[in-house]
């Protein structure tokens, strides 16, 4: 093992990134594996040793990737990497191997390269623990400082940071059958190739083997770090079976309460959640923002786009007073906005938020679902980005949502909306310009009243009325400001339970 060891390190100190000297690997390579790989029974990954397992939290964070093994970490380069030891959580070894100059070689797990800092922890940890995951640091500060850009870790989950953020909502390679009465599959990432990239390097590639007992995937990613950090995703898919539903370029987030509702008795926040709402962005060029919520019973929502422009998990509130939390800083965690390169066609884009009363829990799941399924053995092939940062992409082109509240409406059966818009031409009209709510609601709801005001204080415009709500069903709304034929703004759309 120590041999092995010295051979890897011996590849982390080579001063050239992959060239034509190497034997070739990209994404065919990995492409050859899935489909291989699915031309036969799902084999489960072997499990960590009990001893493992049985960690608890403090023990595992006791476990510590040692820095002066950072992987490239050297003067010169850019990016470099270290490793997360399996346990708790973590109940599987992932395969890393590198590819450079020398070709591909897999990195050997050896316990050398941790600090076990808890008393007797070292020997409790067999030889062969194997690697969780791994994250990727690079200077998006300062030029003499590594920040840390993206981690992947458990199952296919990968989470990325732009320059002024802290870890917030999570993407995933793939959802399958999420929300289903058969219960959800979670395809895990069984192998990475970490690509070397040369010293001055803005990019880095990662390429990932997805595996699971239906579906089969090759994928790479390409991170360019930045105050916005773009990670493009190349993936084929592969099905051993049919699959109901494939839910491409998944986001994964938290949201427990925010402005629309009181907080709940007891908590002392204002607000908490990774992102408060859903963007998308039809082809036809609408902009619809639907606020997430935290209802006592599993919410799925549907939204039919053709040839989207985007969607995303957003944190639109970046007002520190709306959290008042100096630990979480929850108005620095990223949106996440991915965007399709080629035409998806028509689909819809699939919103499912869990019932939760902790914030450990990601309750909220957005991912695309394509209109038409591939015929059985024809393989699955999809391109997007997903932009990480604290930029909402619909800032200028026209008005957007900023608040969403909702109270008592002080009659039977009654609900009071109150909805700030700014932005676009919303902040250059005058008080006294012709602007009017366009609000449309669900079977059995019907509006008792509405007004728009001009709101002094963000520039911007209010927009309130009241509904009267259905004894039973939920009650769908839509809401848009306008003037004459001419919409100003996003489109608003709620889920209201009765």
């Amino acid at each position: 093992m120590r041999a092995l060891l010295g051979l890897a390190l011996c590849a982390w100190a080579w001063n050239a990134s992959a060239d034509q000297t190497a034997p070739r690997f990209g994404f065919d390579t990995v492409l050859a594996k899935a489909r291989q790989l699915a031309q036969h029974d799902y084999d489960p990954p072997p499990q960590i040793p009990k001893a493992l397992k049985k960690l608890g939290y403090d023990e595992y964070r006791a476990i510590r990737f040692r820095p002066e093994k950072t992987l490239w970490r050297r003067p010169g380069m850019n990016f470099d990497v270290q490793f997360f030891h399996t346990g708790l959580y973590y109940d599987y070894p992932v395969t890393i191997n590198i590819y450079d100059a020398q070709g591909v070689h897999t990195l050997p797990f050896s316990k050398d390269l941790f600090s076990y800092d808890a008393e007797g922890l070292k020997e409790k940890i067999p030889d062969d623990a194997g690697f969780a995951g791994f994250v990727i640091s690079y200077p998006l500060k300062r030029k003499d400082l590594q920040s840390q850009v993206i981690v992947f870790a458990g199952a296919s989950y990968f989470r990325a940071l732009g320059r002024d953020n802290v870890y917030g909502l999570s993407a995933r390679g793939l959802a399958i059958d999420t929300a289903l009465p058969s219960g959800e599959e979670f395809p895990i990432f069984r192998e990475f190739w970490l690509e070397r990239p040369s010293p001055k390097a803005r990019g880095m590639r990662v390429y990932a083997l997805l595996d699971s007992r239906r579906v089969t995937g090759a994928y790479r990613f390409i991170i360019w770090p930045g105050k916005t950090t773009v990670v493009e995703v190349k993936a084929t898919l592969f099905e051993r079976e049919s699959v109901a539903e494939l839910g491409i370029a998944p986001l994964t987030s938290m949201f427990l309460y925010g402005e629309q509702l009181p907080r709940p008795q007891g908590y002392w926040r204002p607000e908490v959640h990774d992102s408060d709402g859903l963007l998308m962005q039809n082809g036809t060029g609408e902009w619809i923002w639907r606020p997430l919520a935290n209802e006592k019973r599993l919410r799925v929502s549907l939204f039919s786009l053709q040839d989207p422009g985007g969607f995303g998990l957003m944190q639109r509130d970046r007002e520190f007073l709306h959290y008042e939390d100096l630990e979480t800083r929850m108005e620095l965690r990223p949106s996440a906005w991915v965007v399709p390169l080629g035409r998806w066609g028509k689909g819809q884009v699939k919103l499912t938020e869990i019932p939760s009363d902790r914030e450990i829990n990601d309750n909220i799941v957005a991912y695309w679902l394509p209109h038409d399924k591939p015929q059985p053995g024809e393989p699955i092939a999809v391109e997007y980005q997903i932009r990480w940062g604290m930029e909402d992409p619909h800032q200028e082109t026209t008005g957007r949502v900023t608040a969403t509240r909702i109270g008592a409406g002080g009659r039977e059966r009654t609900r009071r909306f109150v909805l700030d818009f700014v932005g676009g031409e919303l902040n250059t009209l005058k008080p006294d310009a012709a602007i009017r709510g366009v609000v449309s609601l669900g079977k059995g709801g019907k509006i008792l009243e509405q007004q728009v005001h001009k709101n002094p204080v963000t520039g911007g415009w209010r927009l309130v009325f009241l509904v009267k709500t259905p004894k039973k069903d939920p009650l769908e709304l839509r809401a848009y400001l306008a003037v004459d034929d001419s919409a100003l703004t996003e489109t608003w759309s709620y889920l209201l339970e009765p």
